[in-house]
């Protein structure tokens, strides 16, 4: 039985998450964008992105948009995915999505980390592979954020 305060909880956060979702969604895809404009990254696997493989499917069953979760790719591969997650400050470094703060994640020198380089490209992760679920925070704070980040993942690589 829950108390009286955690049902209270439970139904703010029912009734907060359309907006909740909108902000996630509208970060998300000016992030995205702005990763896909910067020549400090590989690429950009969003489906609000045109250019995506699953950007036609992204608009077919989710019109209100793709969410917040997506990847990319930083030169450098290893250290320089390193160097971005060790450069985050406002971005926490967590495994976790769906946070209303933006966390980030190298899967090949964090959750990955015992995988051989065979397993590891069997499983999908590179050595490049940056995940980002994008919180609500002010857009401007998670881009200079990030931007900052991307210049520590440059340095490095």
């Amino acid at each position: 039985m829950l108390s009286p305060f955690n049902a209270f909880l439970i139904l703010q956060g029912m009734e907060t998450l359309p907006l909740r979702m909108d902000a996630h969604v509208h970060n998300a895809r000016e992030v995205a964008q702005w990763l896909e404009s910067d020549e400090r990254v590989s690429w950009v696997r969003y489906g609000g992105l045109l250019g995506d493989p699953n950007h036609a499917l992204a608009l077919k069953y989710l019109p209100l948009g793709p969410g917040a979760v997506f990847s990319f790719g930083l030169p450098g591969g290893r250290a320089a995915g390193e160097a971005f997650i060790e450069a985050c400050e406002l971005c926490s470094h967590l495994a976790n999505v769906g946070d209303t703060r933006t966390l980030v994640i190298h899967p090949a020198s964090t959750t990955h980390r015992q995988l051989s380089e065979e397993a590891l490209a069997a499983a999908g992760v590179s050595p490049d592979l940056v995940r980002i679920s994008v919180g609500i925070e002010d857009l401007e704070d998670i881009v200079y954020d990030l931007d900052r980040a991307l210049a520590a993942a440059a340095a490095a690589s």
